[in-house]
């Protein structure tokens, strides 16, 4: 039996980490950090990386401990020309097409950045909802309350009748604890990983794995 609902994380997923497309992004993290709140460069790596583990997202770390306007800091760090990085993959397109499952885009970004890289990369229409970072709040991945808000929105009770493809173990495996089929993508190894039921080193490749689940 198919699985219903695919959930696909939106950054170094739906797009390959060789594009260069999140460095700039988390360029773009580290300057509001700097323009809006006074860090130091120094202070910037060492806060950045600390509420990223600790809270799941930078944004999240920074709304905890700061006065941080969501909907400013999701402008700011997104505010990039993806067409400088991203171009349209007709091959995945079709894969996805060929897939009868419905499909949702489930990310810590806005929906607004994610609806601008499923353009950017010519799958518009491909998929049935996104659910972002403020569907979610206050929560985030890779948090159960944020997998059973995005259950909720595709109209699933089952996490078992679900698969999640993202590319952070973390995330994987928190969905695995959840009962969710889940792919790591990792695009330089195969590597069979405890976090993850299934990994692949390209999105091509996803029928795949999930044939053989």
């Amino acid at each position: 039996m198919p699985f219903s609902t695919l959930f696909f994380d939106l950054d170094e997923t739906l797009y390959p980490a060789s594009c260069g497309l999140w460095p700039v992004i988390k360029s773009r993290i580290n300057l509001y950090m700097e323009v809006r709140l006074g860090f130091t460069p120094e202070q910037i790596e060492l806060r950045r990386d600390s509420y990223f583990r600790q809270y799941g997202t930078t944004l999240r770390g920074l709304q905890a401990n700061y006065s941080v306007d969501r909907e400013d800091y999701l402008a700011f760090v997104h505010d990039i020309r993806l067409e400088d990085y991203l171009k349209p993959d007709p091959a995945l397109r079709a894969m996805l097409e060929g897939l009868i499952s419905q499909k949702f885009i489930f990310t810590n970004a806005s929906a607004d950045h994610a609806r601008h890289v499923i353009h950017a990369i010519g799958l518009d229409g491909c998929f049935a909802d996104i659910v972002d970072v403020n569907v979610v709040a206050p929560y985030c991945k890779p948090m159960r309350e944020a997998f059973e808000i995005a259950l909720a929105r595709a109209g699933e009770t089952d996490p078992r009748q679900c698969a999640f493809i993202d590319d952070l173990p973390s995330t994987t495996r928190a969905a695995r604890s959840l009962g969710f089929f889940t792919v790591l993508l990792k695009e330089d190894s195969l590597l069979a990983c405890a976090d993850a039921d299934q990994v692949i080193t390209r999105l091509l490749d996803l029928p795949k794995v999930l044939d053989g689940k």
